[in-house]
């Protein structure tokens, strides 16, 4: 259950409980004093042995000692002077006061808290620590997940100011292995979308069901890890919090997979009923124990072998050491995520800048030739940004025996970037097919060994560039233009630069099912070219 008022909340200025204060539970349970010494001197794979078996899940302040052991480990700027500050943020903002009013927090979505069974002075404890992190991470503007892990981890914490310390841990972690907290709106978009991705490799037949409904699939997707952190029962949702706390963000995804594939199982029988997949999903996960313990669950979310990078995708990269005069690091992070799999596991290096080895194209393919794939980012003169995902080496461009000077698979794509709001990748090529045919019927010496169908394009195929691994040809330049074109070439440009790399414009183009990616003609303010830090050695995706 939640509770929700959108307006406004009303706060008491109480100082909040403490458990067991009075008590030496220790000596009341003995083999829990056994167990909480068993933990501290536990190295971390030992740790997370026993978090997946539900080692310290009993008694209640067994769990309480072993998630500050725990979070006490976290590699985070976050110290116990926290604690302080926690006291000093609400005299500043609740004062003496008995009751004061105040507005949600903006990371926090319609001002939902999931109850998790507090009482009153609990959920009071819960917006005032909540208020007191917006206060004191002003950047962190989208994480709905923050209220359910404060509702969690009061449960287990000696006063508000511990579960204040507990939250900033996990807000400001610095384990370059691990991640705990989403801080905007397009990192978790981009983590939505990496989901996205695993559900449509591990659990197949779930898209099938709900695109033949016509229901919207990333609107389905969208609330994956609300399942957990709003919908899963009390008792389930602190055994996932268990291993959570130990091995961060992927814990999240491989429960979320499993509950999906439990799901499919369960809605196969009636999906001629479902009028809501998304409503029918939550119930589901709501009343989870009607089909699966809890050790099931985890059972099979450990069944589930993700790559071993995949769930740091988008924040695989040292950003302390990322710069770029055309995206921000969070825009960078979520174009990375949109790239294939295979290569988006490693981090981007940038091989050209405008800004720094000037406007030549000789420049430019002396420094992108031998790489591949690339990404394109350019920002005009009226700060619009747009670019484009190359997959293929440029060096190709002089490779043609018949004298065609188009190159690229159909995994390339383009995309826009707006007022950091707005990111998405365009199109997936529904009408490249015939255009491969006429390009066919020209170059007889060529076959394609590859067939591939594409469904009318939706929006959780756009934003998950699910492109056609298809043999044609996308991109053309030569020293005097640079662009990328359809293959048929008579459909518009999508992209098309100058040699001077001063100007350029952009044309909708069928291909990619993009409309101009900025104001037709434009200048250019800066341009870059990232490639990938290592090399991958990899099938080729069609046989030639």
């Amino acid at each position: 259950m939640t509770i929700s008022e959108v307006d406004n909340w009303e706060i008491s200025s109480s100082l909040g409980m403490k458990y067991g204060q009075y008590v030496d539970w220790e000596k009341i349970d003995p083999e829990a004093a056994t167990r909480y010494g068993k933990i501290l001197s536990s190295d971390h794979y030992e740790l997370k042995a026993m978090g997946r078996t539900g080692f310290w899940s009993m008694p209640h302040t067994l769990r309480a000692k072993a998630y500050q052991h725990i979070i006490h480990s976290i590699e985070s700027t976050s110290t116990t002077a926290d604690l302080d500050t926690y006291h000093g943020i609400v005299r500043k903002l609740f004062g003496e006061l008995q009751t004061s009013t105040h507005p949600f927090p903006k990371f926090m979505e319609d001002g939902e808290i999931p109850r998790y069974c507090l009482n009153k002075a609990g959920l009071n404890s819960v917006k005032k620590i909540l208020i007191c992190i917006n206060h004191h991470f002003p950047d962190v503007s989208f994480c709905p997940i923050l209220s359910a892990l404060v509702s969690l981890l009061l449960h287990f914490s000696e006063d508000e100011a511990q579960c204040f310390h507990s939250i900033c841990s996990l807000v400001s972690y610095t384990d370059p292995k691990k991640h705990y907290i989403d801080r905007t709106f397009l990192t978790s978009r981009a983590l939505c979308m990496t989901f996205g991705d695993l559900a449509n490799k591990y659990c197949r037949g779930i898209r099938k069901l709900i695109a033949s409904s016509h229901q919207n699939l990333f609107e389905f997707y969208s609330d994956w890890i609300m399942w957990i952190f709003a919908d899963l029962p009390f008792t389930y949702a602190i055994r996932v919090l268990d291993v959570y706390l130990m091995e961060g963000y992927k814990v999240l995804y491989r429960v979320a997979l499993a509950l999906l594939s439990f799901y499919k199982v369960c809605v196969s029988s009636r999906v001629a009923h479902v009028d809501d997949f998304r409503q029918d999903m939550k119930s589901f996960v709501q009343n989870v124990g009607r089909h699966s313990t809890i050790d099931a669950l985890l059972q099979r979310a450990f069944s589930i072998q993700l790559p071993t990078r995949v769930c740091e995708v988008v924040y695989s990269m040292d950003f302390r050491a990322f710069r770029s005069s055309v995206v921000t690091e969070t825009e960078m992070r979520v174009i990375w995520a949109w790239i294939p799999e295979r290569f988006a596991l490693f981090s981007p290096v940038q091989l050209f800048s405008t800004n720094i080895h000037g406007r030549s194209l000789f420049s430019f393919y002396s420094k992108v030739e031998g790489h591949d794939p690339t990404v394109l980012l350019l920002k005009t003169e009226d700060e619009e940004i747009c670019g484009a995902f190359l997959s293929s080496d440029w060096a190709q461009k002089n490779c043609d025996e018949k004298g065609f000077k188009f190159f690229g698979t159909g995994e390339c794509f383009v995309f826009t970037v707006s007022n950091v709001q707005c990111c998405r990748s365009l199109g997936c090529l529904t009408n490249v097919i015939p255009l491969i045919r006429n390009k066919l019927s020209q170059t007889k010496d060529m076959s394609l060994h590859h067939s591939a169908h594409c469904q009318p394009s939706n929006s959780w195929q756009e934003m998950m560039r699910h492109f056609l691994l298809v043999s044609c040809f996308f991109i053309f330049n030569d020293m005097k233009v640079c662009g990328l074109y359809p293959a048929g070439g008579d459909d518009g440009h999508a992209l098309h630069l100058q040699a001077d790399l001063t100007a350029g414009s952009s044309e909708h183009c069928d291909t990619f099912e993009s409309p101009p990616l900025c104001k037709g003609c434009f200048k250019i303010q800066s341009l870059e070219v990232w490639g990938i830090q290592h090399s991958l050695s990899v099938p080729p995706l069609l046989s030639q």
